[in-house]
C-alpha cells in the first residue's frame, strides 16, 4: 500500500474511534462537536498535503480522494450513514441546512484556518448525506500555471463581447475565469462583478475594483443578478453559469451592449456551445438569437484535463473558437456543421481543435498517444496531425 494511502487509513480509524455513536436518523443536524470537526479537518489536511483535487465522503463507501484525476480508495472501513451526517452537516448553516432539506443538495464554501479554501457539493444518495469536496487553490492561477495556450491573454484585452469557457465537471472551468479576472485586475482600471454560486475565488482589489456576488446570499439567482448589476456602471461581468434561458438572454445583452462577459456552459466542444445556447430558445426565436449571438460572441474555449503519462500530472487539452467574420457568419446562416473546418484553418487567428491540441501535448511527451486517443472527439483527426 503506498504511503498517502496508509496515512489516510490511519486518519480514517482516527475518525471511526471519533465518531460518537449512532443517533436518531430523523434529526435535522449533528451536533456540531469538535471531535467532529478535529476528524473532517485532519481529512482535509491530508487531502490538501497529497494535492488531492477532491475529497468524497459517501456512505457505504471508504473515504476517497482523488490525486492526479484517479481515485484513491485505501482500504479503511466503508463510512456509515451517521459518520457522513456527523462529518458534512456542522459545515452548513441553518439557512443551508433548510436548502438541502428542500432541494435536497446545496453548494457552498468554506474555508480553514492553516488548510486552505474548499467548495462543497452536500447531497443525499440512497437516503443519507454525501459530500464531494473540491480544493481551492490559495492564489488565483495564471494561465501560465494552468498551462493554457498564452493566445487567451487577448480575451481579457477586449472591452465587449462574450467569452464561454466549456467542458464538464472538473476541468478547470472556474480556474481559467479566475485567471482571465485576475489579468483584467492586474491591467485594467475597471469594475468588475462576478455572479457565482458559489464564489470559490477570493479576489483581491488590485488596478480594477472586483465586486463578487454570491446567488442565494446576495441575490436570488443569476438572471435577475444579472440585470441588477447593469445598473451598476460594470466594465467586466462574470456569469459562473448560464442555466436557462432567461440569463443566455440577459449574458447577450450585456455582451452586446460595451460589455466584456465571462461565463461557462458544460458541453464538451466549441460547436455543441454553440448549438446549446440556440437551442435554448423556441424556433421561432431562433433566426433573432442567432443574430445576436453572432454579433455578441468573441470567443468559445472548450477544454478537459489530460493525464500524463505517468499520471503525475493533468495537462489541459483545449479548442478555442474565436468569433471570426467568417464564424459569425456561419452562426447568421446556421451553418453550425462548419464551425469545426473554421476552427482547424484557423490557427493564424488564434483557433486550435481540440485534436490538434492533443496532437500537440503527444508531439512535447506530455501526454501519450493512447490517452490523445481515448480523450479525442474526432480520431481521424487525431491521426492525421499525429502523422504531419
Amino acid at each position: 500500500m503506498p504511503y498517502y494511502e496508509k496515512e489516510l487509513a490511519q486518519i480514517v480509524a482516527e475518525l471511526n474511534r471519533a465518531t460518537p455513536g449512532p443517533r436518531d436518523s430523523r434529526e435535522t443536524a449533528p451536533a456540531e462537536t469538535p471531535a467532529n470537526l478535529d476528524s473532517l479537518d485532519q481529512l482535509l489536511m491530508y487531502a490538501a498535503r497529497q494535492s488531492a483535487s477532491d475529497l468524497l465522503l459517501i456512505a457505504g463507501a471508504p473515504v476517497t480522494v482523488r490525486i492526479g484525476g484517479e481515485l484513491s480508495k485505501p482500504g479503511g472501513k466503508a463510512l456509515e450513514a451517521e459518520d457522513t451526517r456527523s462529518l458534512l452537516l456542522p459545515l452548513l448553516t441553518p439557512a443551508q441546512t433548510q436548502e438541502l432539506q428542500r432541494q435536497r443538495s446545496v453548494d457552498l464554501c468554506f474555508h480553514r484556518e492553516g488548510i486552505g479554501r474548499f467548495r462543497a457539493n452536500i447531497h443525499y444518495q440512497r437516503g443519507t448525506v454525501a459530500g464531494s469536496l473540491r480544493l481551492l487553490p490559495e492564489r488565483i492561477p495564471t494561465l501560465e500555471s494552468l498551462n493554457l495556450p498564452p493566445t487567451l491573454r487577448r480575451l481579457a484585452e477586449a472591452r465587449q463581447g462574450l467569452v464561454l469557457v466549456t467542458g464538464p465537471t472538473g476541468c478547470g472551468k472556474s480556474s481559467t475565469l479566475a485567471a482571465l479576472v485576475d489579468l483584467v485586475n492586474t491591467q485594467r482600471h475597471d469594475h468588475v462583478v462576478t455572479i457565482e454560486d458559489p464564489v470559490e475565488f477570493l479576489h483581491t482589489n488590485r488596478q480594477s475594483i472586483i465586486e463578487q456576488i454570491e446567488v442565494g446570499r446576495d441575490a436570488p439567482d443569476f438572471a435577475s443578478s444579472v440585470r441588477s448589476i447593469l445598473r451598476q456602471n460594470p466594465d467586466v461581468i462574470l456569469v459562473g453559469e448560464m442555466r436557462d434561458p432567461e440569463t443566455i438572454a440577459t449574458v447577450l445583452t450585456a455582451a452586446e451592449t460595451g460589455h466584456l462577459v465571462l461565463s461557462t456552459l458544460h458541453t464538451n466542444d466549441t460547436s455543441q456551445a454553440v448549438s446549446r445556447i440556440l437551442d435554448s430558445f423556441p424556433a421561432a426565436n431562433q433566426a433573432q438569437i442567432r443574430q445576436q449571438f453572432s454579433l455578441a460572441l468573441l470567443a468559445v474555449v472548450a477544454q478537459q484535463l489530460v493525464p500524463s503519462g505517468d499520471k503525475a500530472a493533468r495537462y489541459p487539452a483545449v479548442e478555442i473558437l474565436m468569433a471570426s467574420s467568417g464564424v459569425r457568419s456561419l452562426i447568421r446562416k446556421g451553418e453550425d456543421h462548419q464551425v469545426y473546418s473554421a476552427i482547424s484553418t484557423g490557427r493564424g487567428e488564434g483557433m486550435i481543435t481540440m485534436e490538434q491540441s492533443l496532437a500537440e501535448l503527444v508531439r512535447i511527451g506530455r501526454i501519450s498517444r493512447e490517452t490523445a486517443a481515448a480523450r479525442c472527439f474526432r480520431p481521424e483527426e487525431l491521426r492525421r496531425y499525429l502523422r504531419e
